[in-house]
């Protein structure tokens, strides 16, 4: 444990911060794996919006810095190519 105070207050920030990232990356995995079986189901039009929730959900993980941006435009991009391949 720290003993001084302003290390004690950046343990406290830390573990703060930790979970609520820890918070954006589920509901970001939880996204895509929405997506990822609306499009193993084969419902175009379930896919097509869960495809819109995953992109705004990438888009803002980037901007709350969970994500790299050009991890995000990799992950876009194989979600579009998975919307794409759908018959």
């Amino acid at each position: 444990m720290p003993n001084i105070k302003s290390a004690k207050k950046r343990v406290l920030i830390s573990k703060a911060r930790n979970a609520r990232n820890k918070a954006e990356r589920s509901a970001l995995k939880t996204t895509l794996k929405k997506f990822d079986a609306a499009v193993t189901e084969g419902n175009r039009t379930e896919a097509e919006g869960a495809y819109k929730v995953a992109v705004k959900t990438v888009d803002k993980a980037v901007a709350k810095g969970i994500l790299h941006k050009n991890n995000a435009a990799h992950k876009k991009s194989a979600l579009t190519l998975k919307l794409n391949a759908m018959n």
